[in-house]
Order: structure tokens, then sequence, then C-alpha cells
């Protein structure tokens, strides 16, 4: 069953800077994995130019990450720097002898940047991160439940798919 989800246009007008900054990623080109790996070589020695240019190959994917969290309390822009600020660390923390691809370890400090980004800034009061998580997932799970049933789940149920507590679900509803 396809799921309904309404968002607003990613590219609005009212943001001309991240259309501008959009554009400017967009040249900027793809490397290889055999690239990678030379240029987290040289970044272990010091080498800023390619940094920078293991970076600027991989903006486009922060993108496309931050625009997963859009909605949330921030706007995407700030989404997208604050994906930058994890792609930055994930440069300069890779090691590519583990064999992985440097998007797959990036993408984890990309998410992580702005998941606390959002635990901070979006909300009147600060919640701790583990919490906003279990809330995130309880949400997800309400609105899968919503569409499979054809209508709103209890809290046992949504308890149950999620394998917590029904009390820990009606904490994070209420």
């Amino acid at each position: 069953m396809k799921q309904l989800k309404i968002t607003k246009q990613v590219t609005t007008r009212e943001f001309l800077s991240l259309d501008k900054y959009l554009q400017d990623i967009s040249k900027y080109e793809l490397i290889s994995a055999d690239e990678e790996a030379k240029l987290t070589i040289r970044i272990k020695k010091g080498d800023d130019a390619a940094l920078e240019k293991l970076i600027k190959a991989n903006l486009r994917f922060v993108v496309s990450v931050a625009k997963q969290y859009q909605n949330q309390g921030l706007t995407l822009p700030d989404l997208i720097n604050e994906g930058n600020i994890g792609l930055i660390k994930a440069a300069k923390r890779f090691d590519e002898t583990k064999g992985f691809k440097f998007i797959s370890y990036a993408v984890w400090w990309i998410r992580q940047s702005i998941l606390q980004a959002l635990a901070e800034h979006s909300r009147i009061v600060r919640l701790p991160l583990n919490k906003i998580t279990t809330a995130n997932k309880v949400n997800k799970t309400f609105n899968e439940l919503l569409q499979k049933f054809h209508r709103e789940p209890s809290i046992e149920e949504v308890a149950d798919e999620l394998r917590i507590a029904p009390k820990d679900v009606q904490r994070v509803i209420i």
C-alpha cells in the first residue's frame, strides 16, 4: 500500500541562498572508491586540499540526508549545515583500511550531527537524544499501523510492534 506523505516543496523561492548552494555543489564531481582511499591517506598526512576535495565530493549526499529530517523544527539550510559538520568529522576520522566506502562511514556522522542539532534547537524544553529517538520511533510506528489498520492503533499495538512496554509508549504520546 502506498503511504501518503505531504511535505513542503524542498527548495522554495524564499531560500534563494539555498538554491545557489544547491547549484554550486552540483558542480563538484563525484569520486571513485580508489580516489577516496588515496585522499584519506593524504588527509592523515595533513593535506587540507585532500580534505576539501573529499568533503566537496560528498556535499550532495548531505543534502539528501538532511531532506529526511525536514519539518522537525529546523530549516533545511540549518539541517544541511549540521550535516556538513558531521561530514567534516567523518572525513577527518575515516580509515580506508577497513574496506568500507567513505559515504557508508560518513552517513552515521551526518545523521548524528543532524539529530543532535534537532535535539538541542528544535524544542522549547531540551530532551535527551534517546527520548527523542524513542518518540520518533513511536510516531513512525503509529503512522505505519494507521496505514495498515485504517484506524488509530492502540497503545498496546504500537508497543508490541516496537517491543517496548506500553507505559513507555504512553509517556511519549502524552
